[in-house]
């Protein structure tokens, strides 16, 4: 980002601090899209997506003043976002199905590349593929694939193994290429 636009933010940023309802409703202009899509991949649902948004607008709002411009303000956002939506899920008693029998030894001998074939899929093709994968698998999918969190950061966030995190992105993967390939070759 350059030293303009992250002038122009942090000056929104303290305007909304200070209660300035214009400066509220930029931030939220600039960032609702991207917030949107992260609950969205977080909830897989339209309508608890769009709950969620407001949820953590109304949250970033209220913790503006604990901001301190050490990270990008879409990027402290971002988490506030995928600990809310993983919070509400958790609240939900979603079964979340996570399975720590498999060791890393046999995570590292399944994701052996060498075998596997080079498909280029739309961004719009996984997304849908992602609709058919168990809570558990999707978030773990989308946290890792998606929002760029690194397997320690993600056990820590869902209370799993690392282990446990990287057996589901796998099977998540594995899941969504056999569906994509269900589609292409129909």
């Amino acid at each position: 980002m350059t030293a303009i636009s992250t002038d122009i933010h942090k000056e929104l940023i303290n305007k909304s601090i200070q209660g300035n309802s214009k400066a509220m409703y930029e931030l939220y202009r600039l960032y609702s899209k991207a917030i949107f899509n992260t609950c969205f991949r977080i909830m897989n649902n339209k309508e608890d997506a769009e709950d969620m948004l407001q949820e953590v607008f109304c949250e970033v709002f209220r913790k503006l003043h604990q901001f301190r411009f050490e990270s990008t303000f879409g990027a402290w956002m971002k988490r506030i976002a995928v600990n809310m939506s993983i919070n509400e899920i958790k609240k939900r008693k979603t079964e979340l199905v996570f399975l720590d029998e498999f060791s890393d030894t046999d995570f590292a001998d399944e994701n052996n590349s060498d075998n596997e074939e080079e498909v280029e899929y739309t961004v719009e093709m996984v997304l849908n593929a992602l609709e058919h994968l168990s809570a558990g698998s999707r978030m773990v999918f989308s946290l890792y694939m998606l929002e760029g969190y690194q397997h320690n950061e993600i056990a820590a966030m869902l209370s799993i193994s690392e282990s446990t995190s990287k057996n589901q992105l796998l099977r998540a993967k594995n899941k969504i290429k056999s569906i994509l390939e269900l589609k292409i070759n129909k």
